[in-house]
């Protein structure tokens, strides 16, 4: 039996570890919007508005564009859902993820 701590292992869904589409848009996030902060410290359940990664609307707008030239799917400003897709990295992350294999 070794003394050395292990690190705990997450269990399946830990709300800290970052799926690869959740990876790749925390990259996308981090350069379209020059962030100061690394891709994989962003929390996929962290809100992207106001407390969590502090974004605003226009960080919004800009997000919906790279991901719109990216996957090739539209994100509208006027569509009802987008408060709830762009509820978090992961919601995020769903909807480009359902969108994405549909076209």
């Amino acid at each position: 039996m070794s003394s050395t701590a292990q690190p705990p292992i997450p269990a399946a869904g830990d709300s800290s570890e970052q799926s690869p589409i959740e990876k790749e848009l925390a990259v996308l996030l981090v350069n379209a919007l020059n962030l100061e902060v690394a891709p994989e410290d962003i929390v996929p359940t962290d809100p992207l508005y106001g407390e969590g990664l502090g974004l605003d609307s226009i960080d919004i707008l800009e997000v919906a564009l790279e991901v719109s030239r990216r996957y090739g799917f539209q994100l509208r400003s006027d569509d009802e859902r987008n408060q709830q897709i762009f509820q978090s990295l992961r919601t995020l992350a769903t909807h480009v993820a359902q969108h994405r294999s549909a076209s």
